[in-house]
Formats: structure tokens, C-alpha cells, sequence
């Protein structure tokens, strides 16, 4: 915090947090009831105007104000309260832009909106609460996109596609009955590829394409050419959810613009924003033809002032960076320093890589390999993902679950929630060269997620049985479903934070397709009716997350706590065995074995000598038992996992 006062001190610009005058804030109603306008655009610029609209489509402004500028920013005060109006930048004569801190916006987001935002609350929303989660590991992560999740007809909801959909109460009985506590919301600020006057058309994308980072995507809504409904709404649901004690996680894109030349980044302050290459061509780290430059002393400021906007004004409790690489680790740390002084509980976490080279140095960039260096940040572990389904690169290639050994040292280091561990061979393991996280609350454990084939696409592709035509569909249907409990179990009572992508409980395919970022509906969207169909998999999720809540030994918080109590056993290629002791005083199970086993056979596991409970075996879970083993060997039934306490 230190090095950031004096940065901030050099370029007279305080943090988020100061006065509102001294932030990015870019309108500002006084207490004289005046509205006063500023920019931060470069300091040699010819001219830098404000045009107030009356509407948002009318064709000529209102006024048309100079700026001047004053303290490194340029700063006008008009004469009135102009709650209501429209509004635009533009510098140097260039195109017309909202600004790069607009609250409320027109239709599709090129004109910002003066509103009055507490006029946007709903009813109670100053009594809203986060709901309590004690640490990082107590998270269960549902990831979850609003067209996905609600669209089709046999989801029963009245609001399809829309925020509304998440305060219905199907669907909070849904997500209630599952069990999660936390909802990750794909990209739901404002995206510049949907056109919002023709939602008619259905067109569909996941929103990784930033417009106005810090307003509610207006396709969302039901009436985006009224700026305060998208807020309005927005915050309905999360205060549904929060009365339901879901958290709400949103996925925040800071690391690039839908484009360079038309971003509003660009349109204010031309390459301040971006990183670029020695021959002055834009940096594309990102793939998606630029990258920002989170090291700039204002890009890191709009960060960290856009997250702490979104958990003041939306209650937001949790952020989700993509392409979290492409950040510098500086700029993360002060976000969680942020994120502290609200809530230290607040989770934040991110994508540990980029998607190309980026132009900064690469040890000073919030990869995966450096997370240990970022307290209270954690990173996804394609470790445990690809070690359990196989590599993202290739969509036909197996592993563990395919029957494929040599991958249960990179499982052994996901259960271990990525630390350093004394049973795991770090130089065995698939991508890390050595722990990246230093506690486990550090690790995402995930096998599936909307960025690459679900999980049942990804089986279908990569196991032989589940595609050869000469297997009945019966044969095929319960393999897939043994494999799919088999994956979740990993996953479910490994150390660090759950999360599965929406659908996955209800046994969800997307027709194999591997980048659905805009395929229509008929490809993303969820089939409730395989609720009814396949109602042993939504039982047995519900089943994994209320033993993982209820039992603490699953989601110990602390490195060294895991170390004492976490102990691999002896196993054949294709299965991994762990036990969980010393449990007095920690957990009301005294001792807990899980074994996975990926073989097409049975496999006998040596577990500690006496009696145990089972509580999970053949694709069913009861935490009350479902009968009885006597060590020292416990034979698990291929490809499926066997829970046993005492």
C-alpha cells in the first residue's frame, strides 16, 4: 500500500475509496446540485469536450462543453443537476465515447447515462448481507451463464436469458437443493457483441468482449434502452441469491477490449492503456488482439477502483480474472488489499496464464507459477483438470479417467490442494515445476468449465467404450455416468475450492463442441428435463457437496493442517488412495479413506485395519452409510470411488 500512495502521490490521483472527486468517477452531482465533468486524457491533448444529451438516440446535443485541464485531469462544472441526460467524451475531435468509468449507459453503450443510482435499489437493499463464509476452502463454485442457465422452455422460468431468472424460485430452490454457495457469473458488464435494440435475434456470446466495464450488460435485461432497469435488476439478483446465502462471483475481463481503436480505453487516451510491442505494434497477450497494461499507474487505479465499485454499489463477493497472466502481480496484490478492507473473505481468483506472449516481463506477471507470491489469490489447476480427463490442447486424448497410468501423481497433487506435500513427487507431476500455491485456499480444483468441451463432450471424445458404435447405448450411457461421479469425487474431496460449471449436475453436453462462445442456444443452453432422466447424478452432486460442507476435513484451511492430516496409500496404476486421520477435534468423522479408481476392473486398496462406514460406493452417496468394510483391503468397483469412515 505504500508503494501505491507514492505512485499515486507522483501523479496527484488517489485510490478508490478517497473522495469521489479524487477517483475515476467521471460525472459528479455536487452538494450545490451542480454536475461537474472530468477525464483523465492526455495532458497535451487540443481539446477535450463533454456533449449532454437529451436522449439517448437524439442527434444533437444539449451543450457541448470544453474541459480544462486542472490537477492531470480534465475537469468542468455545469450549472445544474443533469440526473437524466446523456452524455459523451471526445478528444482531440475523435469518435464520441461514454468515458472509461460510465455507470449507467444507453442502449449498447456508446452514450453514458447520469443516474440517480439509489433510485436503482430495490426494496431492502439497504439490509442486503454477504452471506458467511468463514475461508477461501469452505467456497463450492457453481459457474454459471444467464443464457445457459435459463433459456430453454424446459427450465420453467419465466425470465429466460435474463438476471430476473436468478431471484425465481425455482431456480433458487435449484441451486439451494444442489448446494452451492457461491455463483459465478460469466462476463455481465456491458459487451459490445450483442446488439441490445435486436434481442430478437438471439444472437449469443459468453461477453468477453468488454465495452463499459462497469455497467450491467443490457441484453440481460428486459428493457436495455431504460439505463437504470439493467442496474435495477442486477442487483435483484443478488439480492435473491443473498437471501438464499449464495455468494455472487463476477468474471471480470480487465485484460483486454473487445477491439483496440474503438475502445473507450483508446478513445480518451490513445496507447496509454495498452502494452506494445519494441516496433510500437499492439501487444496481444491476450489473443484477442490487444492487452492492457495493468502496470500503468491508471490502469492499475481503474482496476482496482472497478472492483472495489462493483463490491460497494452491487454487493459483489467475489471476482474471477480472465487471463489473470496477463495482470503483474503488483496490481493483484493491491486488488486483495482492496477486496480486505471491505471483506477479507471476499474471494478472488483467476486464470494463471495468457492466452500469448505478453509485453512485460514474465516473473513479474500473476501466473500460476507465481500465485505463492500473492496472498488470498488463488489460481485455476489445469493440473488436477488434465490430469483427470486429459490435455486441453488435444479434445481425443485421455487420462485417468480413460484408463490411462501415469497421472496419479498430478491428482495426488490436486487432493493436496497444490501445496507442498511430502507423498507428492513434484517432478512427476503434469505442468508444475513446483507448488504454486502456498495454502490450499490458493488452488481452484475443477474438471470442466465453459472455456472447452464439457465434461461429458470431453468423455464421449477421449474414451474409446463411450464412442465405439458397437457398445449398446445402455453400456454407454452408465459408463459416462460412472465417469462423470468419478471426476466430481476428485474433485469434490480434494483440498482447496470446488467448482463445477453449470449442468454438469444434471448430466449437460453441448453437442461436442469445444468453444461455444457464440453458438446459438440450441448448443449452450441447459436441458433440465435430464433432471428426470439421469436423477442419480443430481443426487450424488448433492450428495458430494453436503459431505464436503458438513466435514471440515475436506476443506482444510491451512498448508501445514493438511500435511499432518492428509495421507496417500499405497495404490495400483489407475486408482489413488488417501486417507484423512488424527481428525479429533477437527471433524466428527475420526478417519476418512477415499479411493479412486479409473480401471475397467475392480481393484483391492490396503486401508487401516478394523471396521468402517461406507458412505459412498457404486455411484451413491449417504453420509448415514450404506454398509459396512472390515480393513485391511477394501475392493472398489471399477471406475467409480469408495468413501469409507470411522
Amino acid at each position: 500500500m505504500k508503494i501505491l500512495l507514492f505512485m499515486l502521490f507522483l501523479f496527484t490521483l488517489p485510490m478508490a475509496g478517497r473522495a469521489e472527486d479524487n477517483s475515476l468517477s467521471e460525472v459528479r452531482i455536487t452538494a450545490e446540485g451542480n454536475t461537474q465533468f472530468s477525464l483523465f486524457a492526455p495532458e497535451n491533448a487540443r481539446s477535450v469536450k463533454v456533449r449532454v444529451y437529451a436522449t439517448a438516440n437524439a442527434k444533437k446535443a444539449e451543450k457541448t462543453i470544453a474541459l480544462k485541464l486542472r490537477d492531470g485531469r480534465w475537469q468542468t462544472e455545469v450549472k445544474g443537476n443533469l440526473t437524466g441526460r446523456y452524455y459523451t467524451f471526445s478528444v482531440n475531435g475523435m469518435q464520441e465515447c461514454a468515458g472509461i468509468f460510465a455507470k449507467a449507459v444507453a442502449v449498447n453503450g456508446r452514450r453514458a447515462y447520469i443516474a440517480d443510482m439509489r433510485s436503482t435499489d430495490p426494496e431492502g437493499w439497504a439490509a442486503d448481507k454477504r452471506p458467511v463464509v468463514k475461508n477461501a476452502v469452505d467456497h463450492v463454485i457453481y459457474e454459471l451463464h444467464h443464457r445457459d442457465f435459463s433459456i430453454d422452455p424446459s427450465s420453467g422460468l419465466t425470465h429466460g436469458g435474463k438476471f430476473l431468472a436468478l431471484t425465481e424460485p425455482k431456480a433458487i430452490a435449484h441451486l439451494k437443493r444442489l448446494g452451492i454457495n457461491a455463483v459465478h457469473i460469466l462476463p455481465s458488464f456491458d459487451y459490445a457483441s450483442i446488439d441490445e435494440t435486436h434481442l430478437e435475434e438471439n444472437k449469443y456470446n459468453w461477453g468477453y468482449d468488454p465495452l463499459n466495464y462497469n455497467v450491467p450488460e443490457g441484453s440481460y435485461s428486459t428493457d436495455p434502452a431504460t439505463p437504470e432497469v439493467r442496474i435495477r435488476e442486477f442487483k435483484q439478483m443478488v439480492q435473491a441469491l443473498h437471501a438464499a446465502d449464495i455468494r455472487v462471483v463476477l468474471d471480470v475481463v480487465y485484460n483486454h477490449t473487445f477491439n483496440t481503436k474503438e475502445s473507450n480505453f483508446h478513445l480518451t487516451y490513445p496507447g496509454y492503456f495498452f502494452r506494445h510491442r519494441d516496433d510500437g505494434s499492439d501487444s496481444d497477450g491476450s489473443g484477442c488482439g490487444n492487452e492492457t497494461a495493468s502496470e500503468q499507474p491508471m490502469m492499475r487505479q481503474f482496476m482496482v477502483e472497478s472492483v472495489r465499485y462493483w463490491m460497494d454499489e452491487y454487493h459483489i463477493d467475489g471476482f474471477r480474472f480472465d487471463l489473470m497472466g496477463i495482470h503483474d502481480m503488483e496490481t493483484m496484490r493491491l486488488i486483495r488489499a482492496e477486496a480486505d478492507k471491505v471483506d477479507p473473505t471476499i474471494l478472488i481468483y483467476g486464470e494463471g496464464w495468457s492466452a500469448g506472449t505478453c509485453a512485460y516481463p514474465q516473473d513479474k506477471l500473476a501466473m500460476k507459477a507465481t500465485t505463492y507470491e500473492m496472498p488470498g489469490i488463488a489460481a485455476f489447476s489445469d493440473d488436477m483438470r488434465d490430469a483427470l480427463r486429459g490435455p486441453f490442447s488435444d479434445d481425443h486424448k485421455t487420462a485417468f479417467l480413460g484408463g490411462e497410468k501415469g497421472h496419479e501423481e498430478s491428482i495426488k497433487y490436486g487432493i493436496a490442494g497444490c501445496i507442498s506435500h511430502p507423498q507428492v513427487d513434484i517432478t512427476r507431476v503434469n505442468y508444475s515445476k513446483r507448488p504454486f500455491a502456498a495454502q490450499p485456499g490458493q488452488a481452484i480444483m475443477y474438471v470442466s468449465c465453459h472455456d472447452d468441451m464439457c465434461l461429458v463432450d470431453r468423455l464421449r471424445a477421449s474414451v474409446p467404450e463411450l464412442s465405439d458404435p458397437n457398445r449398446r447405448p445402455r453400456y454407454k450411457i452408465n459408463t459416462l455416468i460412472d465417469l462423470d461421479l468419478l471426476a466430481q469425487t476428485a474433485v469434490m474431496t480434494s483440498q482447496g475450492i470446488p467448482f463445477i460449471l453449470s449442468g454438469e449436475e444434471m448430466l449437460r453436453d453441448k453437442k461436442g463442441v469445444h468453444n461455444s462462445y457464440c453458438s446459438p442456444d440450441s448448443i449452450n443452453r441447459l436441458d433440465w428435463t435430464n433432471l428426470k432422466r439421469f436423477p442419480k447424478v443430481f443426487d450424488y452432486y448433492c450428495g458430494l457437496i453436503a459431505m464436503r460442507k458438513a466435514h471440515p476435513a475436506f476443506r482444510l484451511a491451512d498448508a501445514d493442517l493438511v500435511r499432518r492430516h492428509l495421507e496417500f496409500l499405497p495404490a495400483e496404476d489407475c486408482v489413488v488412495a488417501f486417507r484423512l486421520k488424527d481428525l479429533e477435534g477437527i471433524d466428527s468423522w475420526r478417519e476418512i479413506v477415499v479411493v479412486l479408481n479409473s480401471n475397467r476392473t475392480a481393484r483391492n486398496v490396503t486401508i487401516p485395519d478394523g471396521w468402517w462406514t461406507i458412505v459412498a460406493q457404486d455411484g451413491r452417496i449417504n453420509l448415514s452409510g450404506l454398509g459396512v468394510a472390515h480393513g485391511p483391503v477394501a475392493t472398489v468397483p471399477a471406475r467409480s470411488a469408495m468413501i469409507l469412515q470411522r
